[in-house]
């Protein structure tokens, strides 16, 4: 399933809770090489990623020279965001061209955030859905430029206030493209006790017409909790950045998760899922031995002559159950005894008129 067909799928049936599409946010962490960003292609798609997506900007079109930076700058010292963005603006339509066809070789949908109109505008022939930065959640008239062309839209919250949301969405929505919202913290790294987790139900909530999703900047912790706790509050659609090397200084590499994280998150979801099972109640086959003996049958209390009239004093319930099971208790009082039936012997309809 695309992620345009996650976004779309709309129809209101199904469960609440289902395996999430995952998309490894490369972003530039291929550091302006062809070579790396084939690379975290090939990872993403052996580690289960459902889409790689990259961000596509350039530093003049997306900040001014004096920028001040807003991550941690302990983890990277860049203090301008005109400076950080020079170092990573070096792919354009032709390297973006090259790695769509190279994640159609791997199997793994491409995407590539765009930062400004001419770049959404190649973009557009290249996937079949837009995702739009938190940063950019008040940039109106930039949403309406994707919105004309048609794709359903991956909209992150990060830092927004409901209205600011509320905003947003009115402008998707008076041009018809489907849309999801993704619950964000604008942190980097964002601390796992701040993650706020629970804002993805008060997402579903007020907008029940978006799919609902999550979007990580928390370091990852061997058992990936965090997005555990996403996909079970709702989360339909992931975005964890991606990084080769998860030691490597600077930029987004500090807080991404690499390949072997990615793959133990899968497996955790087969468990997970595997666990969960159906959402629709019934009885299971592997419960056949325990509704046949574990279950009651009505018994006798007392002997009961033949031709004796049944009353409720004569019965009570035992186990197994595989004779008449209680729910039958008003059937079988008031009917005549056919043969005699001793104490403490269940009840099989052939002793009965």
């Amino acid at each position: 399933m695309s992620l345009a067909e996650v976004i779309s799928d709309r129809s209101g049936a199904g469960p609440s809770i289902r395996r999430p599409f995952v998309i490894a946010e490369a972003g530039v962490n291929h550091e302006g090489s062809m070579d790396l960003a084939r690379r975290l292609i090939d990872e993403a798609a052996e580690a289960g990623a459902d889409a790689i997506k990259f961000q596509t900007y350039r530093a003049d079109t997306i900040a001014v020279r004096e920028s001040p930076a807003y991550w941690d700058l302990s983890k990277e010292p860049t203090t301008s965001q005109h400076e950080l963005f020079s170092k990573y603006d070096r792919f354009w339509k032709g390297e973006f061209e090259q790695l769509k066809r190279h994640c159609d070789e791997r199997g793994i949908e491409f995407m590539s955030t765009p930062f400004d109109a001419e770049s959404a505008t190649f973009l557009s022939d290249l996937m079949g859905a837009f995702k739009v930065a938190s940063a950019d959640i008040t940039n109106l008239p930039f949403i309406r430029h994707i919105c004309r062309f048609g794709k359903p839209l991956l909209l992150s919250t990060g830092a927004a206030d409901v209205w600011e949301i509320a905003e947003a969405t009115a402008t998707i929505k008076r041009s018809g493209n489907p849309f999801a919202l993704m619950h964000c913290v604008l942190n980097y790294p964002t601390d796992r006790h701040s993650a706020n987790l629970g804002m993805i139900t008060d997402l579903r909530r007020r907008f029940p017409e978006a799919v609902t999703g999550y979007s990580d900047h928390t370091l990852p912790d061997p058992s990936m909790s965090v997005l555990t706790t996403a996909v079970l509050l709702g989360a339909e659609i992931l975005e964890k950045h991606f990084t080769h090397d998860k030691l490597l200084p600077g930029n987004d590499h500090y807080h991404a998760m690499d390949r072997t994280d990615l793959a133990g998150f899968q497996a955790r979801l087969d468990d997970l899922f595997a666990m969960i099972g159906s959402f629709e109640k019934a009885a299971l086959p592997s419960e056949d031995p325990a509704r046949e003996h574990a279950r009651r049958s009505l018994v006798s209390a007392r002997p009961i002559p033949a031709g004796t009239i049944v009353g409720p004093d004569d019965l009570t319930w035992k186990r197994p159950g595989h004779a008449i099971s209680p729910r039958m208790f008003d059937d079988v009082v008031g009917r005549t005894a056919r043969t005699d039936i001793a104490a403490d012997q269940v009840i099989l309809w052939a002793m009965l008129d």
